[in-house]
């Protein structure tokens, strides 16, 4: 399936490869809101094979974020554990019932939770820039 003269392919091994734990952090967001997205447009188009195959895709990515949490920072990961949880709950309630508004409240929470890694890498960033 990898094809490696594919140059885009290559682009993307090399861009995850090189990132940082938060950016791989919001490129796995990246890729659920996407997958989530494509799996409204299934559902729109009446395609719910491929609907359901964007939902799992989704899932996979949210399952990821959650088993790759580091339940020794505390509180903090208990709760995103709580949250990836309720929104893998909540996309397989959508997947069955193919429920476009609530896949639409999941991506605005990952979106949210998205935008809040967003803003501690900044801050990460600004810290690292006044510390040289």
């Amino acid at each position: 399936m990898f094809k490696e003269n594919n140059p885009y392919m290559r682009y993307r091994q090399t861009q995850i490869g090189t990132a940082s734990p938060l950016e791989l952090i919001i490129m796995m967001y990246d890729g659920a809101i996407r997958f989530c997205h494509q799996a409204e447009n299934a559902i729109e188009e009446q395609n719910y094979n491929q609907a359901n195959q964007m939902f799992q895709r989704a899932q996979d990515i949210i399952d990821e974020l959650n088993f790759s949490l580091n339940m020794d920072a505390g509180e903090i990961a208990v709760n995103l554990r709580n949250l990836y949880e309720f929104i893998n709950n909540k996309l397989v309630e959508a997947n069955i019932k193919k429920d476009r508004t609530l896949l639409r409240q999941m991506v605005e929470l990952l979106a949210e939770l998205r935008s809040s890694w967003v803003e501690l890498q900044s801050a990460q960033r600004q810290v690292v820039s006044v510390g040289k």
